[in-house]
């Protein structure tokens, strides 16, 4: 029988606030990429958008 390779999460959380009881804000790196976004949701959705830098670019994370 074949071993399963581990599957690698292609994202990862990087900041959880919460910012009321059903609210809250995730910041969410690819790490294929590095780019990140940032996801809101509270009582009524959720959105998500890249994070932009202050040239317009988008924020990528640092290589380790």
């Amino acid at each position: 029988m074949k071993e399963k390779k581990q599957k690698k999460n292609r994202f990862k959380i990087v900041v959880n606030e919460a910012t009321g009881e059903t609210s809250g804000c995730k910041i969410i790196e690819d790490t294929e990429t590095g780019i990140n976004y940032l996801y809101h949701y509270d009582n009524f959705g959720g959105g998500l958008t890249v994070l932009i830098d202050e040239d317009g670019e988008p924020v990528v994370a640092p290589e380790k």
